[in-house]
């Protein structure tokens, strides 16, 4: 079989593009309620505690197909947060590109949670006592004690967000299709391609730039994550 690379088609330029930006969103919308779950978790006893992390947890266990549908029933054109939106803010998430970034972001965020709670959780206690002792309140010991010292988990759990979007389909294909230019991502352009006469060589040419893709976020995510664990001294 005779194979190349390049060029692409405006098709998987598309999906390719769109990937990367969902991704991004994805990493972006995750990372402030990211950080503030996997804090409490990590930080705070309270009654609940348990429920609350299985329920930050859930979308990592089911399927993503019943993710879709939920997301449809509640923010479909007809469900009863997006029916809301749509009249009173004209803003409509199913079947667009926002909606795959929803998604993604419900499948991601437990990896962001649970990275800013392994983090935090190493966060030596007597750091931020040492610091309340000197008359620093909560949030300043927070954002000059805490966080700085668990920013490479933050960072970790960020590129994870964002890797897991690039292989969303399931949660994806169920809430939003798979419009080509509009929620066509990696993982839909491979299945249509898979399910198309003569879609070998095109599928084949996806996967190994997903492949790509995925290796170097998690490179970047590696080398990252040490350079700032160096910069912290550790």
């Amino acid at each position: 079989m005779n194979f190349s690379l390049f060029p692409l088609t405006p098709e998987e330029v598309s999906a390719i593009w769109l990937s990367i930006k969902v991704g991004f969103w994805c990493a972006g919308i995750t990372s402030i309620p990211g950080v503030i779950c996997g804090w409490l978790l990590a930080k705070k006893n309270f009654f609940g505690k348990s429920l609350l992390d299985g329920f930050f947890h859930l979308s990592l266990v089911l399927p993503p197909v019943v993710v879709g549908y939920l997301l449809l029933l509640t923010f479909g054109n007809q469900g009863f947060l997006g029916k809301w939106l749509r009249e009173m803010l004209g803003i409509s998430i199913a079947f667009t590109w926002k909606g795959a970034v929803l998604a993604s972001a419900v499948m991601g965020f437990p990896l962001m949670v649970r990275s800013v709670r392994l983090s935090m959780e190493l966060v030596e206690p007597k750091l931020e006592e040492a610091a309340r002792t000197l008359g620093a309140g909560p949030l300043w010991v927070f954002f000059t004690v805490t966080l700085p010292l668990a920013f490479p988990g933050i960072l970790v759990g960020l590129i994870l967000s964002f890797a897991r979007s690039l292989g969303e389909f399931g949660a994806t294909i169920t809430f939003v299709s798979n419009i080509v230019g509009e929620t066509q991502t990696l993982p839909l352009a491979i299945y249509t391609y898979t399910q198309t006469p003569q879609g070998d060589k095109p599928a084949l040419r996806l996967v190994i730039l997903s492949l790509t893709l995925a290796f170097m976020a998690l490179m970047t995510s590696e080398i990252l994550a040490k350079r700032v664990e160096k910069l912290l001294g550790r």
